[in-house]
């Protein structure tokens, strides 16, 4: 917000204060990013600045470390680059292995957290809902309970289950970050049904639609994008969780997130700044979507001039 002409000599050096204070806690909370990302292009196996690198010598800048995420676990990592060793890199690369693991989660986990975080939201912004705030807190609760204790929860009742057994890849995991993504989209699906014009549902019913129709022709236009914010955030919990994949996923659902846990214990390789430097790009780039549909959202629901 502009400083006002009419602004006295206190507010002025209250206003430039404020700017300064809110700039270093900013550059606080991105300095760690800032350190990864060109740490990731070390030519040495360090996680610190080499004097090549300060003095900005291209001998001291090498891709090697991304490199490695495509060739580390291959049979045969230094054949020549053709169809087969792309082949051998998707069938038996470590961190290639690990994405695809990491995706098909995360996918079906979002989509499970969407579909049940939306109904439950659109049950929860009726007025006639009995004990909505008691069944708020539960929905909301496995964002607020501290993640190991949900992880060790979910160990022991997998276990006397023992859905080990029921010879459905990824089940647990899927079902144990729906669990974690459901509260985010629960969130954001009700604040955009905060400004839902219910007068929209009473005309679409008046005019003989049936609550499925008016759900899907008037509601879930004007929620969409509520609804994908909401599965983005579930799909980021998924695709970043690594305590219940330690818990409760097998030798062979071995995501990011747990390949670079297991790399930090057993080998430190700057590899693994090379798949942070990547992970933050995604993240950027899912949260510059989210900020893109809050304000379509706004514009929809018309509390937005622009």
């Amino acid at each position: 917000m502009a400083l006002p002409s009419y602004a006295d000599p206190l507010e002025k050096a209250w206003h430039y204060a404020y700017l300064v204070i809110c700039g270093l806690i900013f550059l606080f909370l991105i300095a760690p990013i800032l350190v990864v990302i060109p740490l990731s292009f070390n030519a040495e196996p360090y996680f610190t600045f080499t004097d090549k690198m300060l003095a900005f010598d291209a001998e001291g800048y090498s891709t090697r470390w991304y490199d490695l995420l495509l060739t580390f676990g291959m049979l045969a990592p230094d054949a020549p680059r053709d169809t087969s060793w792309w082949a051998d890199a998707w069938e038996n690369a470590a961190w290639i292995n690990a994405a695809k693991n990491s995706v098909i989660i995360g996918f079906f986990s979002t989509i499970l957290a969407t579909g049940l975080g939306t109904v439950a939201a659109l049950g929860l912004s009726r007025p006639e809902m009995p004990a909505r705030r008691v069944i708020m807190a539960i929905l909301i609760s496995p964002m607020i309970v501290p993640i190991i204790i949900v992880a060790t929860g979910l160990f022991f009742f997998y276990s006397a289950i023992s859905i080990q057994d029921w010879g459905i890849p990824y089940l647990g995991v899927v079902l144990a970050h729906a669990t974690l993504g459901i509260p985010f989209v629960i969130i954001t699906v009700t604040a955009t049904l905060v400004g839902f014009d219910h007068s929209l549902t009473r005309a679409a019913a008046s005019m003989g639609a049936d609550p499925v129709t008016t759900f899907r022709r008037v509601q879930m236009p004007l929620i969409l994008p509520g609804v994908i914010s909401g599965a983005l955030f579930a799909f980021v919990t998924s695709f970043d969780e690594v305590v219940v994949v330690l818990f409760v996923g097998g030798l062979d659902e071995q995501t990011i997130p747990r390949q670079m846990w297991n790399g930090i214990r057993e080998q430190i390789s700057p590899a693994i700044l090379s798949v942070a430097t990547i992970l933050v790009l995604i993240s950027i780039a899912l949260l510059a979507t989210v900020e893109l549909l809050r304000r379509r959202s706004e514009r929809l629901r018309g509390m937005s001039p622009s």
